[in-house]
Formats: structure tokens, sequence, C-alpha cells
């Protein structure tokens, strides 16, 4: 398992160097070819899936997770959709920013480079496999995926697919390789190779990103969980705040960016609590509540210590009254995650206090927490998101597998 690791990492590395050199017109064929090929080889992709699914059922895997697993028509047409929105979008290989002239002459750029060699770890979603490589190929890195033992004859097959693109269009079938081993072993082997792969990015339950933290030689970029607020201000608009929270919790409660927690002003919790809870209980959300939020709903179970801070990912709601901005900030800085924070207010002085201070990836103002998302802000699609600040800060689109370099032209200037 070793000589196979090491050989994969070793053919990565040399792919990446063609990568970086591939140009725009080369790489966005790849990514058309690969629609193509999903669309025509749709039978074969959900005949290898369909055998996983069984297995996982076989195994006792949860319905959420055989879910996530499945690649239904719907999905394989996500997939599609996604890589036409990466390939429109402008390649950033080569391109110069941040362009000054020096007293002494020379000109000081700054260039957009591949990072070079990616390792992505992630869980259930075999879609995932088309939608990291199509990333990250459009930023001219190579790639070694290693997905979840439950998907490993639907990755084998959607990685073959992308394999077939690449050699077909002039560039490395090894910018893509999935690791064909389902041992854990062979994560540990990966994550050794700091001489040969760049970044590792994981993708999934908080015991997969702590497990990849724990053993990886390599910079790792993570989000550990997504506890999310909502803080309704003094003098909010109260039916706005409804609609938000309610699309905040309700939408997709399971996910990273659904809220877990909600601050209420407390000029305001008389009147926004019973508008707010019975939306969120007619909805089948359980409140958690503190002592004054219990008191003004009765239907509100107490709430203990630590549902502040947790990620429910459920129809589960901490709420608590809280005595102005100082407190509600006061309470993310300690319970949140830097993941996304939410204000509903009108005061614009709040409000950019909120952005200011409120430490997260994404912070919006009279708007939902489920906008952190690379489609909905406009990066056309996400490899991940990261609550850590090196390098990249929130959902991470093609721009985020790149650096940047410093790129100097001068016309014979030495130092003195």
């Amino acid at each position: 398992m070793l000589d196979t690791i090491e050989k994969m990492a070793r053919a990565a590395r040399e792919a990446s160097r063609r990568m970086a050199a591939a140009s725009g017109v080369q790489k966005n064929a790849v990514l058309a070819a690969l629609s193509q090929k999903l669309s025509e080889k749709k039978a074969l992709i959900q005949a290898e899936n369909a055998k996983d699914v069984a297995a996982a059922r076989e195994r006792g895997l949860s319905a959420a997770m055989v879910d996530r697993l499945t690649i239904s028509d719907k999905v394989i047409a996500s997939m599609i959709q996604g890589l036409s929105e990466v390939a429109a979008l402008p390649d950033p290989i080569g391109s110069l920013t941040e362009t000054a002239v020096r007293p002494n002459g020379l000109s000081v750029a700054r260039m957009r480079i591949p990072l070079g060699v990616v390792a992505m770890i992630y869980e259930s979603r075999p879609n995932v496999t088309v939608d990291a490589a199509g990333l990250c190929l459009k930023a001219g890195n190579a790639v070694i995926l290693r997905g979840g033992s439950e998907a490993i004859l639907s990755n084998r097959v959607l990685g073959g697919l992308i394999r077939e693109a690449l050699a077909e269009n002039g560039l490395p079938e090894d910018a893509v390789q999935v690791v064909p081993v389902t041992d854990r072993e062979a994560v540990k082997i990966l994550l050794a190779q700091e001489e040969l792969i760049d970044l590792v990015i994981p993708r999934g339950g908080e015991g997969l990103i702590r497990f990849v933290v724990q053993h990886s030689r390599i910079p790792v970029l993570k989000h550990y969980k997504g506890v999310c607020h909502v803080y309704v201000d003094e003098g909010a608009d109260l039916g706005m705040a409804v609609t938000i929270i309610m699309n905040a919790k309700v939408q997709r409660p399971g996910v990273c960016n659904a809220a877990e927690t909600l601050l209420v002003h407390a000029a305001e919790a008389e009147r926004f609590l019973p508008l707010a809870g019975k939306s969120l209980a007619d909805a089948g959300v359980e409140l958690r509540g503190c002592p004054k939020t219990c008191a003004i709903l009765p239907y509100a179970k107490p709430a203990a210590e630590t549902d502040f801070g947790f990620e429910f990912l459920d129809l589960i709601l901490a709420v608590k009254v809280v005595e102005g901005m100082d407190e509600a900030l006061s309470h993310i800085a300690r319970h949140g995650s830097q993941h996304s924070e939410a204000i509903v207010t009108q005061d614009y002085e709040r409000a950019r206090r909120f952005l200011r201070e409120a430490d997260a990836s994404m912070v919006a103002v009279n708007a939902s927490t489920r906008f952190n998302d690379g489609g909905q802000l406009g990066l056309g699609a996400e490899i991940g998101i990261s609550t850590s600040k090196l390098h990249a800060f929130g959902p991470m689109g093609v721009d985020e597998l790149t650096a940047k370099k410093f790129v100097v032209m001068g016309d014979g200037q030495v130092r003195s």
C-alpha cells in the first residue's frame, strides 16, 4: 500500500507541472468532454452506484447516508451543470493583479499560479469526485481523490471517465487519481507525503476532519463544524426576521450553513419570540431556550449549556435572549465556529459593527446564513468551506485553489 500511494503522489506531482502550463482552452475542453461522458455513460455510472447503495443498505447505513450516496438522474444533471459553470469562469492562471511601479522603475505585480497537488479526502457523496476534479483542473492543479469506502465503485467509474477526458485532450491522466483502496491506513500514508502534496482538503463530519488534522504533515484547509447564529437586533423588522430564521433553520437543517442558535435582543423578545416560535414549532423545530425564552414560550425546552455551541444538524434550535450587541457578539465569540453569522437590523451603525466584529467566513446583514455557499456567492462552485484563515476563508472556488507569486519586470536594476 505504501508503494501504491507514494507512486500516485509522484505521478500527481509530475502531472501538476504539465497542468500548470495547460491553456484555458485545453482545460475547458476536458470539462466539456467529461460532461458529455457523464451523459453518455449514465447507465454505467448508475449501475456501479447501485452496487454501492445495495452494500450500504446491507451494512445498515442511515437513510440520509444512502440518499447522499445515490447518483440519481438529478445528481448527474447537477454534476454536468457544475462543470458547465466552472468552464464558464475566467481562467485565473497567469492573471496579473496589484501591479505597481517602484521608484527605481521596477514593475511589480502578483501572478496567480496553481497550488500544485491537492489531496481531497471526503465521505459519502460521489458527486464530490467530479466537482472537486473539475475545480482543481480549472485551477491548473493535479488532485488525488480519496472518497469514502461506501462509494468506492462509484468513485472508480467517475475517476476513470475523468482520466479518459484528460487523455483525449492531451493532458496527463494522472492529474486526477482516485485512491483505489478503502483501508484507512492509505489515508495516513497519503497525509505523510509532504514533499509531493501541497494541500489537503477534508470534507465530511467532524470526526473525519479531526483525524486528518491529527495525522497530516501537509497544510490542511478545514472546518470542523458549522455553529451559525442569527441575531435579531433591537428595532429589527420582525417579519423579515421570522422569514430569515425560518430559512436558516428549516430549509435544510442538516447542512453546515444552517442556523443552530437564535439570539434575540431583550427589547424585542416579548414581541418576536411568539411570532418566530409558532412558525418554527409548526415546521417541527424543537426549541431549547434560556430561562427568559422559556418564560415567554412555555413549550420551549430548557436549554443545557452544551446546547449553545452545538451543531444539531437537525430541526433543533437553541434560543437565547441577550441584552444587546455586546452580549450577542460575546456569545458568538465564545460559541461560534467561524462559519456563518447573521444580524437582522435596521440600524446602519450596528450593522457595520456586526460585519466588522463577528468572526466568521461569511457575515450577513438582513440575509440568511444559508447563503454561505460557493454557488450562491458567485464562485460558480466550491470544493468546500474553510473556517481556517490560511490561505482561504469561506467557500473555496477556483481562485481559492490558486496562490499568488510576485513577478518583477526590470531593465537592468540591481539592488544597492
